[in-house]
């Protein structure tokens, strides 16, 4: 059985140390923004980031790896829908997972009140 598992959490919850425990394909939006080993994030292309890692899941897909994970704070419920609907196109069984631990210091340096205000907008 083919498996994707959607990874959810705050910055520094612990997301993609967990999914690559669990996967060997792993696939998060902040990829997108790592260039030649320095990650130079732009909140101008942040939509243009989750496209990508949409289309890097379903090339996985449509190439049959098994297991894959997508770490990504999905906030909002909605935001998994996309690959909620990629796995069932593609015969993937879907396991949501949400990080809840203590959040350490985020390593893309998010600013503590942008993780506040992402907690307090969680939906679960």
């Amino acid at each position: 059985m083919r498996q994707i598992y959607l990874i959810r959490g705050l910055p520094g919850s612990g997301k993609t140390t967990f999914a690559k425990k669990i996967a060997r394909i792993v696939y998060e939006a902040d990829m997108f923004f790592e260039k030649d080993g320095d990650y130079q994030y732009d909140r101008e292309r942040l939509a243009e980031a989750h496209a990508w890692c949409k289309e890097r899941v379903k090339e996985a897909m449509l190439n049959g790896f098994n297991p894959i994970a997508v770490a990504n704070t999905f906030v909002k419920r909605w935001e998994m829908e996309d690959y909620l609907k990629l796995a069932e196109a593609n015969y993937y069984t879907v396991t949501e997972v949400t990080m809840s631990g203590p959040v350490r210091k985020s390593v893309h340096k998010v600013p503590d009140e942008t993780i506040e205000r992402m907690r307090l907008n969680w939906e679960r």
